[in-house]
C-alpha cells in the first residue's frame, strides 16, 4: 500500500468531518441536544451547559466511510479491518445510548454503571471471538524482551480488562475542551507509524483515518468548544485504541502511549480509596486530575496543552522504543 492511500484515508476523514460538523451543530441545537454539566464539577464549567454534544457521530461516520473506501480501493479488507470497525462502531453505539439518555431523557448520569459495564463486556467478548477466529494468538509480549507468554483462554480476561479499561479511561479524560481530541490524534498517529513499521497496513490505514477525523473535529472542539464528542466518541476511541494495541501485539506499549489516560484513571481510583480510608478527606482537589490542575489555578487551555505535551513526549518515546528494540 502506498503512502498515497494513507494520506487519502486521512484526507477523506478530515474533509467529511470538517464539512459535516458545522452542518451538524445547528441540527443538534434545534433538537436541544445540549450537554448537561455535573453539579459537582468545577463552577467554571457551568457556562458550557447547553453546548451541543454527540458530535462524535460525524467523525465516526467519516472514519468508517474513509476506511471502507480506501480499504476497498486498495483491496485491504482483512480480519483486522473488521475487528477494528467492530470496536469503534459498537463502543460508539454504546456511548450513543448513554448520550441519548442524558440529553433526551434528561437523566444526567445516562446509562447506569451496570448497564454500561455489561455493554462493554459484551462488545469485548465479541471482539475476542473475532480475534480467535482470525487466528491471532493468546499471547502477551513481555516489555524489553522477546519473550511471549501464552495465556491460553485466560487471554479473554486480559482482552476484557483492556477494552473495558481503556474505553472508560478515555471517557474519564474527556472533561476539558479538546483534551481527548488532541490526545487521541497523537495516540493513533503513534500507533499508525508503528503499524507502518510492522507492515500492518490495514491497521495503519485505520489509525490515519482516525487521526484525520480527530484533527478536523478538534477545529470545533478546542477551547472554547462549539461542540462536544460525548460518550459516543470517548468510548469509541478508547475501545478502538485498545483494539489497535492488541492487534499490533503492542499491548503494554499502550500504557506509555496512553499514559495520560492511565494517570487520569488512576487519579479517580486514588481519590476514592483515599476518601474512604481517611473518612472523607481528598487527595486531589477534584478528580479526574485535570480538574485538580484547573482548581489549582491553571487555565483550562494551559492544562490541555500540558497534557498534550505529555502525550506527545510519551508517544515519541514509544516509537523509539519499538524501533530500537526490534
Amino acid at each position: 500500500m502506498s503512502l498515497y492511500m494513507f494520506v487519502s484515508a486521512f484526507a477523506i476523514a478530515f474533509i467529511i468531518t470538517v464539512i459535516g460538523v458545522p452542518l451538524f451543530i445547528p441540527f443538534l441545537v434545534k433538537l436541544k441536544f445540549g450537554q448537561s454539566i455535573r453539579e459537582e464539577g468545577p463552577k467554571l464549567h457551568e457556562k458550557k451547559s447547553g453546548t451541543p454534544t454527540m458530535g462524535a457521530v460525524v467523525y465516526l461516520i467519516a472514519i468508517v466511510l474513509s476506511y471502507f473506501l480506501i480499504s476497498f480501493a486498495g483491496g485491504m479488507f482483512t480480519a483486522a479491518t473488521w475487528l477494528l470497525l467492530l470496536a469503534l462502531v459498537f463502543f460508539g453505539f454504546l456511548g450513543f445510548a448513554d448520550d441519548y439518555i442524558k440529553v433526551v431523557k434528561k437523566r444526567n448520569l445516562g446509562l447506569t454503571s451496570k448497564q454500561k459495564f455489561l455493554g462493554q463486556v459484551a462488545i469485548s467478548v465479541c471482539f475476542y471471538i473475532g480475534y480467535l477466529l482470525a487466528g491471532y494468538p493468546n499471547t502477551i509480549n513481555i516489555p524489553f524482551t522477546a519473550i511471549q507468554v501464552n495465556l491460553g483462554y485466560f487471554f479473554i480476561l486480559f482482552v476484557l480488562f483492556w477494552l473495558v479499561g481503556f474505553s472508560n479511561a478515555v471517557n474519564l479524560t474527556d472533561g476539558l475542551d479538546g483534551l481527548v481530541s488532541g490526545l487521541a490524534s497523537i495516540s493513533f498517529a503513534v500507533f499508525g507509524i508503528i503499524a507502518v513499521y510492522q507492515n500492518q497496513q490495514a491497521i495503519a490505514l485505520f489509525c490515519f483515518a482516525v487521526v484525520g477525523g480527530m484533527l478536523a473535529f478538534l477545529v470545533f472542539n478546542k477551547n472554547p468548544a462549539k461542540i462536544f464528542m460525548g460518550d459516543t466518541g470517548s468510548l469509541a476511541l478508547g475501545g478502538a485504541l485498545a483494539a489497535v494495541s492488541l492487534l499490533l501485539k503492542q499491548e503494554w506499549l499502550l500504557l506509555l502511549v496512553g499514559l495520560v489516560f492511565v494517570i487520569e484513571t488512576a487519579s479517580v481510583i486514588l481519590q476514592v480509596l483515599y476518601f474512604k480510608a481517611t473518612g472523607g478527606k481528598r487527595l486531589f482537589k477534584m478528580a479526574p486530575i485535570h480538574h485538580h490542575f484547573e482548581l489549582s489555578g491553571l487555565s483550562e487551555w494551559s492544562v490541555v496543552l500540558l497534557f498534550w505535551s505529555v502525550g506527545l513526549i510519551t508517544g515519541i518515546g514509544a516509537v523509539f522504543w519499538v524501533v530500537l528494540s526490534s
